[in-house]
């Protein structure tokens, strides 16, 4: 499966990954992250999950997912 790619401000192109981690609770969640390496990453390529959009920290250019607000 191919990772969704999307390019910062900065032209760096960043690829989101997903991973499975253990809460201290005991609770399973799903963590997506972006690394610059499409397949290197600590977690599996993913595309971008249905009623999410990509934001852009202004002063780093670090990229995260959010849920759509529409």
């Amino acid at each position: 499966m191919a990772a969704y790619a999307h390019k910062n401000s900065k032209g760096v192109t960043y690829y989101l990954h997903k991973k499975a981690v253990t809460l201290r609770g005991g609770k399973e969640q799903t963590i997506f992250f972006f690394c610059k390496d499409e397949t290197g990453a600590k977690g599996e390529p993913t595309d971008l999950p249905q009623g999410y959009i990509v934001t852009e920290n202004p002063r780093n250019g670090f990229l995260t997912i959010k849920k759509d607000q529409k």
